[in-house]
């Protein structure tokens, strides 16, 4: 299609339909230029990425979708949301920070949230989200489809490429929509694409066809056809709609020159209606006007943002009860997390386990889902080497309110999906003002000790403690992981990362405790342990995961050789963390010992060693890793990473330092 193409813009009459579609694109357009008067006179915050120009993407788009249908867009949102919601009330209340906006004014202009639409604004991520979101219509074998709306400067990110892919090997029910306006903020589209735009998707064997915002007629009818084929079952779609951004990318960063501006405006489709239609277009104006203006004022009076004070409340001083831990089995440890994963698919048909390598009769690379495949067919899925869409599947399936469960094969791994983690699924629950949960578990093994060198061995769970509203568990030898699954599928909770560090996986959990030490479990939902002496103990230890059954062989060494009494804390929930149970052992002995695998600085000790410091006076020391990778050479790797040895060391160090 020729991009300048100015054929008859509508055919006479003019249908009552179309009249209406034109009606909300000035709904959209008064709007936004409202938003952008509005900025300027600082009333509201942020930024503001406008569709001025582009207004019929989402009208087009919105006129070939149904109740139930899930709609995820990016940071130039507001004509998508406008088009499919009508809340011309939600949306200027929302950027002007005020509770009755559509997210109580937590997102602002990028992160929108209603009836079944959703938007963010990280290029590229919202992708495989969407994928989920449409895995999970197809997994309820609905009519229903998903649409993703896109920019042309998005084809630079690998996460799109990963999901069609995806989509196409799947068939899901899912429309990508590339609105391709030929910039990617001021960069000019023809010195970063290579290629064209619409072969992406078909070299994944998506059908792909063009439109544009100048033949609106023809635009709906593509979207209509389009929307038809997918929901037939026939797979993803992929439509490229040229169009034109009028005005900045955001607020007033617009470099184009005034002829290239001059053209633009004039092959828009509202200008060319309102010069054929002079009187329609001033009643669509007046109309989105007073209601503007009506929203505008009542955006001023309603109450500003707030964060409730239970958003913020500190988990570091809820006290704990304990009671002797008497739990243990034959099982080894991987085998009672296949166990938990095979009831909790069984209790409910929600649960979906996606991840490489796991189905049968591989069953992942430690045989977590060994068999589960078999048993659970269709919910248990082997998906590409594609760590972000992996978890990005797991955020759309949770969106929509289904249960994913999510293996990456090695935690080093984590970081591929670093952006699926921290920019989605940790923020979806809070931005769209608790609208939302995302109950996404994400499994790893993490740790080395196993010889698998310096990308396969390492300890990174320090890189996502204390991210916002993301629990991080770590399972331990002393604990039956079920007690940890279990609360998981059947609790309210947001996004879990799960660290299973990989010698565990073939351990057995030992049934009782050396003489002199008492075997006890807390109260908290997700357990810690604790070895108390039966004396009063000189020394706390603290630890968590496989670093305690290193950390166990020091403190009986050091009663029975040094006679040296320690009590030993390992925490299962390590962020958000309760340091109550650390500061009343401390508080008792004034020495704390804290070992970690991976390196040290920066990461859990250093966050237990500073809650402790500010609360008590207590000497302190802390031993971990060094910051070098792990070596392939097991003696080597020994020798870097704690154990019992180096363990025990520090002990007697702590006792000298009196």
């Amino acid at each position: 299609m020729n991009a300048f193409r100015t054929e008859s813009l509508i055919a006479e009459p003019l249908s009552k339909s179309l009249l209406q579609h034109y009606r909300t694109a000035f709904l959209i357009r008064s709007v936004e230029q409202r938003l952008l008067d509005l900025f300027s006179q600082r009333r509201l915050n942020g930024t503001v990425h406008t569709c001025l120009g582009q207004e019929w993407t989402g009208v087009a788009v919105a006129s070939a979708l149904r109740r139930g249908d899930f709609l995820f867009s990016n940071h130039r949102c507001h004509g998508h949301f406008l088009a499919w919601t009508d809340n011309v009330e939600g949306l200027i209340a929302e950027l002007m920070g005020r509770q009755t906006g559509v997210c109580g004014g937590r997102g602002g202009s990028q992160h929108l949230c209603q009836q079944g639409f959703f938007s963010n604004g990280i290029q590229g991520g919202i992708m495989p989200v969407a994928a989920g979101l449409a895995l999970s219509q197809k997994l309820r074998q609905s009519d229903h489809l998903t649409v993703v709306f896109i920019g042309d400067g998005t084809l630079g990110e690998g996460a799109v490429y990963e999901t069609l892919n995806c989509a196409s090997k799947w068939q899901l029910p899912l429309l990508i929509v590339l609105e391709n306006n030929r910039y990617s903020q001021s960069t000019r589209q023809e010195e970063t694409l290579a290629g064209q735009i619409c072969d992406r998707a078909r070299a994944f064997d998506i059908p792909a066809a063009v439109a544009s915002t100048w033949d609106p007629e023809v635009l709906l009818e593509t979207v209509q056809e389009l929307a038809s084929e997918i929901r037939q079952g026939l797979g993803p779609r992929f439509l490229q709609i040229d169009t034109d951004r009028l005005a900045a990318h955001s607020k007033g960063d617009d470099d184009r020159s005034p002829e290239e501006l001059m053209a633009c405006r004039d092959r828009d489709p509202l200008t060319r209606f309102a010069r054929k239609y002079p009187e329609l277009a001033e009643q669509f104006i007046v109309e989105a006007e007073l209601r503007i203006d009506q929203a505008v004022a009542a955006a001023e009076i309603a109450p500003e943002a707030e964060i409730p004070d239970q958003c913020i409340a500190a988990l570091c001083d809820q006290t704990v009860s304990w009671s002797a831990e008497h739990s243990h089995t034959s099982e080894r440890v991987v085998e009672r997390i296949r166990t938990s994963l095979r009831q909790a698919m069984a209790d409910d048909d929600r649960v979906v386990l996606l991840g490489e390598d796991i189905e049968s009769p591989y069953g992942g690379a430690f045989k977590a889902t060994q068999g589960l495949s078999a048993e659970f067919p269709g919910r248990v899925r082997n998906c590409p080497i594609s760590e972000s869409l992996i978890v990005g599947l797991g955020n759309g399936l949770a969106l929509a309110g289904m249960q994913p469960v999510c293996e990456i094969m090695f935690g080093d791994f984590l970081t591929l999906a670093a952006d699926q983690i921290i920019n989605h699924a940790c923020k979806f629950r809070f931005m769209y003002n608790d609208q939302v949960r995302v109950p996404l578990i994400i499994r790893t093994p993490m740790g080395g000790r196993r010889g698998y060198g310096p990308t396969h061995s390492q300890s990174l769970e320090k890189h996502f403690l204390g991210v916002p509203d993301l629990l991080v568990l770590a399972l331990n030898h002393r604990l039956d992981p079920a007690l940890l699954y279990q609360p998981l599928f059947s609790q309210d909770h947001g996004p879990v990362l799960m660290i299973e560090n990989k010698v565990l996986y073939g351990q057995r959990m030992p049934a009782v405790m050396p003489d002199g030490f008492v075997l006890e479990r807390s109260g908290e939902s997700f357990p810690s342990i604790r070895i108390r002496p039966q004396g009063r103990a000189e020394v706390t230890v603290v630890c968590y995961g496989e670093m305690l059954r290193e950390v166990e062989g020091a403190i009986l060494a050091a009663f029975d050789d040094d006679e040296i009494i320690c009590e030993l804390i390992c925490p299962s929930q390590l962020s958000p963390l309760n340091a109550r149970p650390i500061l009343d052992s401390a508080e008792v002995t004034r020495r704390l010992l804290i070992v970690e695998e991976g390196c040290g600085g920066f990461g859990f000790g250093a966050e237990v060693a500073a809650v402790v410091s500010e609360r008590l006076t207590c000497r302190i020391r802390r031993l971990a890793a060094p910051a070098l990778p792990i070596p392939a050479c097991a003696p080597l790797e020994s020798r870097l990473l704690p154990g019992s040895t180096l363990v025990l060391a520090s002990i007697l160090e702590l006792m000298q330092d009196d």
